[in-house]
């Protein structure tokens, strides 16, 4: 099993400004790298505190990459919804190039009422859009002079540049949240999966549709799964909870205010009880995500637990990605998270050792 961090930036300029989030996640990023964890990641959202401080996360993820020497930089995801294939190909080209081949690209469909309305997409088109999107881009980075009649994007003989440096490209992991649809698409394509922890119980349902349709395809091995946890790790279990708990319920509110049009009136058919779903991540709270084990907030001893357990009812997952700076945590406290769940997490689960903390 892999850890690495994932930034999802939940704030506004009232609370931190994009300078001093940005430096604080540089900072973060080279120590992780430094003590072993394996990836870094973000997302691409726009125009609201949740994750509007990322609407392009390539660039920050080249910045990244000019700061670190081991960690992966992940997609987490790109939204070919929003974007040209042509324009996000020859992107993924250059990041990968710049990080020496050390790129995944994560790729979603994006789910925020607000952001279909202020790009003028209908979100009865998204599944659509996306699996068009994907189909595109993987095209262009995998062949020359090819050439595309879709229904929303075409384009002539094209050459996408730069080249991939990665052949014949870089990973693709996508973001399956509790469709079983989705997880079976993921792995017919053999493509990585991204997931969260909400859907609780039926994880384990989800990774064996997922790792049954990946076999079926013929591809080799049994698939790729990323998980994403909140993470606070504290020598007093009690410190980590009062660290995390107004943050993480200040993330939950964000996320609630930027899907509030699935619970005041907007519907499609490509999004069926989105509303019940934000409905209830009104009553969730730190207490009930812990409980149910989609969040680590703990000592390492309790962690520990929480990561077997996770390990147990998925039925097996390949990588943790953990969000240690959600809302506006201290630098100070996320580096003392991220060095303490070095020291004495991650050796329980790495197959390889973890660098010391200086």
């Amino acid at each position: 099993m892999q850890f690495g961090i994932q930034f999802f930036p939940d704030v506004g300029p009232e609370e931190k400004s994009a300078e001093d989030y940005f430096r604080d996640a540089i900072a973060i990023a080279e120590e992780a790298d430094r003590l072993g964890y394996r990836h870094v990641r973000t997302v691409e959202h726009y125009f609201t505190p949740y994750g509007g401080y990322t609407p392009n996360p390539l660039i920050f993820l080249t910045a990244i990459a000019m700061r670190t020497k081991q960690a992966r930089i992940i997609t987490g995801a790109l939204l070919p919804v929003f974007n040209n294939p042509l324009k996000l190909a020859g992107e993924i080209g250059m990041a990968d190039a710049i990080s020496g081949g050390r790129l995944d690209v994560g790729f979603a469909r994006a789910f925020l009422p607000h952001e279909f309305e202020r790009f003028g997409i209908n979100p009865d088109e998204s599944i659509a859009r996306y699996r068009e999107g994907l189909e595109q881009i993987e095209m262009l980075l995998t062949q020359e002079n090819v050439s595309s009649q879709g229904q929303f994007h075409s384009f002539p003989p094209t050459t996408s540049l730069p080249r991939p440096t990665q052949t014949p490209r870089p990973k693709f992991f996508v973001a399956s949240i509790a469709s079983p649809d989705s997880f079976a698409f993921a792995g017919r394509k053999g493509y990585a999966v991204m997931a969260i922890p909400l859907a609780g119980a039926k994880m384990r349902e989800l990774i064996a549709v997922y790792r049954q349709a990946w076999k079926d395809a013929g591809h080799p091995g049994k698939g790729e799964v990323l998980i994403a946890y909140h993470m606070v790790c504290n020598a007093d279990g009690a410190v980590a909870r009062d660290i995390a708990r107004d943050r993480l319920q200040s993330y939950l509110n964000s996320l609630v205010n930027a899907a509030s049009g699935w619970i005041d009136g907007v519907s499609s058919k490509d999004y069926p009880g989105y509303d019940k779903v934000i409905e209830g991540l009104k009553t969730t709270t730190m207490d009930s995500l812990i409980e149910s084990n989609a969040a680590w907030i703990g000592t390492p001893a309790e962690i520990r637990a929480g990561i077997a357990k996770a390990q147990a009812d998925s039925g097996g997952f390949d990588h943790a990605s953990l969000q240690v700076n959600f809302h506006t945590m201290k630098l100070e406290q996320a580096l003392a998270s991220i060095r303490l769940f070095a020291a004495e997490v991650m050796p329980h689960f790495t197959e390889t050792p973890v660098r010391a903390v200086a």
